[in-house]
């Protein structure tokens, strides 16, 4: 089977929602997000990428079968809750363009694919929009989090080889279900952000 990564803009993102949807499942079930996830909530969660025409995914494929995907749109095209932050702090949200999502698969860990979802995901923001930033954001969980497995090593170290800084100042919440909870509970999110540098032939 031969591993390749596709991107998908606007409509063309469509087809590959659900299997995007199974795989945030999958994957978020782990630490440290601690999902416990349906597929009627993730329609809902999917339907601002659905609908913005700037929005992008990119999905890695071994063979024909997904086994990750990635995704980003404009931060003013995300729902309210994201965009606070940043309206909150005067900074306009026109400004940056939201990476969300990156969830793999574990048997296709450690091959790159996550260094290569960053690098289209920030390509397609170039081509696509005049925001000046790339930002995502990232659960935070305590050091003494009785779920922390062993060894547990945040991803801080990656992202900041990719060149974002941490604004830990700059926080959303967002709620979810959790395989440790009955009902949803608030989860407190910071911001990575990245300057996106100079666009192709300028």
């Amino acid at each position: 089977m031969s591993m390749h990564v596709d991107f998908f803009a606007g409509a063309a993102m469509r087809p590959h929602l659900p299997a995007l949807a199974r795989l945030r499942i999958a994957v978020f079930r782990e630490w440290p997000y601690l999902y416990d996830g349906e597929l009627n909530e993730e329609q809902v969660y999917l339907s601002d990428l659905a609908r913005s025409p700037r929005g992008g995914m990119a999905v890695a494929f071994d063979g024909d079968e997904p086994v990750g995907c990635s995704t980003c749109l404009p931060l003013a095209d995300t729902e309210a809750a994201v965009q606070a932050p940043f309206r909150a702090a005067g900074l306009d949200p026109a400004r940056y363009f939201y990476f969300g999502e990156s969830v793999l698969l574990p048997a296709w860990r450690g091959r790159g694919l996550g260094v290569e979802f960053f690098r289209r995901r920030e390509e397609h923001a170039r081509r696509s929009s005049d925001a000046g930033f790339a930002c995502f954001c990232a659960v935070e969980r305590p050091a003494g989090h009785p779920l922390r497995p062993a060894g547990a090593v945040p991803l801080n170290g990656f992202w900041q080889r990719r060149g974002y800084a941490h604004h830990p100042d700059l926080a959303c919440t967002m709620r979810w279900k959790q395989v440790d909870s009955a009902d949803k509970v608030a989860n407190r999110l910071s911001f990575w952000i990245k300057p996106l540098g100079p666009r192709d032939g300028t």
